[in-house]
């Protein structure tokens, strides 16, 4: 979406800087090279750095926030932790998005401490609303396995079209094929699930006929244990966003 001239941005990507003349003109935006220039522009800094960045890039902006409302975009990286390394500054917001926000498909876990005002909700629910649904937590804490299940899920969805199309290919099927199979397994999937009123588990069980080839599919699931192991996958994920924060916030 383009700027207006009221809502003139200022943002800075030391990856994208080398096409500042044409974020600019696409955008509407001004764009720098010195994120304290950006700070002191903005209304609303979004900081959407690595997680062992972003200490680095609160130290050149300590000071500099005034009361301005501040996002956190960063695994595992606490509020707490965050407004030290900004001298003190106490207008927070943390949220975890997903890399389908690239095509607008994206969703954003959503956290504001005590005494947030509506507005800045507001305000957040907007910058990331633009590129997909958001969901707010009652605790911080819960960013975590909101990092896990939504942050690192596309990776695990990814994994699971590999694998099928990968499946696909050993049983028979052209390589192009077995990978258009899956693609599309995937995204009918997804898309009959979210318009449908039925749940998952009621969708998958209208699919499985007694003795049928998709139960024959799901028993070596069961047998296997595939929920098992897949829930200890995503509690991995949620141990190491807690870690990173315990690692990065250490002084």
């Amino acid at each position: 979406m383009r700027a207006s001239r009221d809502d003139l941005a200022v943002a800075f990507d030391r990856d994208l800087f080398g096409r500042k003349l044409e974020l600019a003109d696409e955008l509407g935006v001004h764009v720098t090279a010195d994120n304290r220039e950006a700070a002191v522009d903005a209304d609303i800094v979004v900081l959407a750095v690595k997680p062992q960045d972003m200490r680095a890039a609160a130290a050149l902006l300590a000071g500099r926030t005034g009361g301005k409302l501040v996002i956190s975009v960063a695994a595992g990286i606490r509020l707490k932790d965050l407004a030290r390394w900004l001298g003190g500054h106490g207008r927070l917001i943390r949220c975890m998005p997903n890399t389908p926000a690239l095509i607008g498909a994206g969703i954003a876990g959503l956290y504001a401490p005590p005494g947030t005002s509506a507005a800045d909700k507001r305000r957040a629910e907007r910058i990331l609303g633009a590129v997909g649904k958001v969901v707010w937590v009652k605790g911080e804490a819960l960013l975590d396995p909101v990092t896990a299940v939504s942050a690192s899920g596309p990776a695990y969805v990814f994994w699971f079209i590999e694998q099928l199309a990968a499946s696909a290919e050993k049983l028979g099927l052209e390589k192009h094929t077995a990978m258009k199979l899956a693609l599309h397994t995937v995204l009918g999937s997804a898309k009959l699930a979210a318009s449908s009123s039925d749940s998952p588990a009621t969708l998958r069980k209208n699919v499985t006929s007694k003795a049928g080839t998709t139960e024959a599919a799901l028993n070596v699931f069961e047998q296997e244990k595939i929920a098992e192991r897949f829930m200890r996958a995503v509690e991995a994920a949620e141990r190491r966003a807690a870690e990173l924060g315990k690692e990065q916030g250490k002084d």
